[in-house]
C-alpha cells in the first residue's frame, strides 16, 4: 500500500518512488467518470517515476455505497465487505504466486482511508496468501498546512482532525484547532462564525488547486460559492480545511 500525496506529483516520496518500482502490478480503484481525475493522476505519477517497463495498471471497480444511510457505522463495514469481494478476486487474478502488487493511496493510508481495513479483511479470509506493507504519504492536511504557511498547532497546543459528520455534531468545546476532512457540504457553516478563522483548501497540489482564509464569518460565503462552482465543473469536491479558534482571552 502506497501513500502518493495529496495531488502534487512531487509529494510522492523517495520510499514510495522505490515502492512504485518495485511492485509489478498496481491496482487502482476506479470512482467512476465524474472522479477520472484520480485515475490519470495515478496514472501521471506511475509514468513519471516507474522505470521498469514490465509493470501493468489494474482498474478495479468500486463497491457502491450509501452516502447517506441510517447507520453510518454499519453501512461502511458492510462497503468494506463489498470492496474486499472486488479486490480478492483482482489479487488471485492478476498477481502469480509470490508476486508483488501495490495498492495506490492518496495522501497517507493511515489517516481517513479505508484500503487498510480491506487489505486485512481479505488477509484473515485466508483465500489470499496475502502480506502487505505500509509506505506512509503526504496527507491533505500537511499540504494544506504548508500552503497557508501555517503549523498546525499553537503554542502548547493541541488539534483533533475529524470530519464533517462529526462537525456537525458542534465544535468540540475543548479544542481551539480543528481539521475537518470529508465534508460533503459548508457544515463550517454550522458552527458558531464569530471568534473563528478558517484556513479551506480545495484539490490541494493539483492544478486546480483553490485556497482561501480569513475570519469565518468575512469568507464562508466566498468558500461556500467556490465550492459551487467548483462542484458544477468537475462533478464532485476534495477539500480540507482548519477551523481556528481566536485566542482565549
Amino acid at each position: 500500500m502506497i501513500g502518493i500525496g495529496a495531488g502534487d506529483p512531487e509529494h510522492v516520496t523517495v520510499q514510495a518512488i522505490r515502492a512504485l518500482n518495485h511492485v509489478e502490478v498496481l491496482f487502482v480503484v476506479s470512482k467512476g467518470p465524474e472522479k477520472k481525475d484520480l485515475v490519470r493522476l495515478r496514472r501521471e505519477i506511475c509514468d513519471r517515476y516507474i522505470e521498469r517497463p514490465d509493470y501493468r495498471i489494474v482498474e478495479i471497480p468500486d463497491a457502491a455505497r450509501d452516502r447517506r444511510p441510517r447507520d453510518y457505522r454499519a453501512e461502511v463495514d458492510a462497503w468494506r465487505v463489498r470492496r474486499a469481494a472486488l479486490w480478492e478476486p483482482a489479487i488471485l487474478e492478476e498477481l502469480r504466486d509470490g508476486g508483488c502488487g501495490g495498492f495506490l493511496v492518496w495522501g497517507d493510508p493511515s489517516l481517513y482511508d479505508g484500503t487498510l481495513s480491506v487489505l486485512e479483511q481479505i488477509r484473515v479470509a485466508g483465500n489470499v496468501e496475502l502480506d502487505y506493507e505500509v509506505v506512509p504519504g503526504i496527507s491533505s492536511v500537511q499540504a494544506l498546512a504548508a500552503k497557508h504557511r501555517i503549523a498546525l498547532n499553537r503554542i502548547g497546543g493541541a488539534i483533533q482532525i475529524t470530519t464533517g459528520r462529526r462537525l456537525a455534531e458542534g465544535f468540540p468545546e475543548e479544542a481551539d484547532d480543528v481539521v475537518v476532512m470529508l465534508d460533503g457540504g459548508c457544515t463550517f457553516r454550522e458552527v458558531a462564525l464569530s471568534g473563528i478563522d478558517i484556513y479551506w483548501g480545495a484539490y490541494v497540489g493539483t492544478d486546480d488547486e483553490l485556497l482561501l482564509a480569513g475570519e469565518l464569518s468575512e469568507v464562508s460565503d466566498e468558500i461556500e460559492r467556490a465550492r459551487e462552482e467548483v462542484r458544477r465543473r468537475k462533478g464532485w469536491i476534495m477539500d480540507t480545511y482548519l477551523l481556528r479558534r481566536h485566542e482565549r482571552g
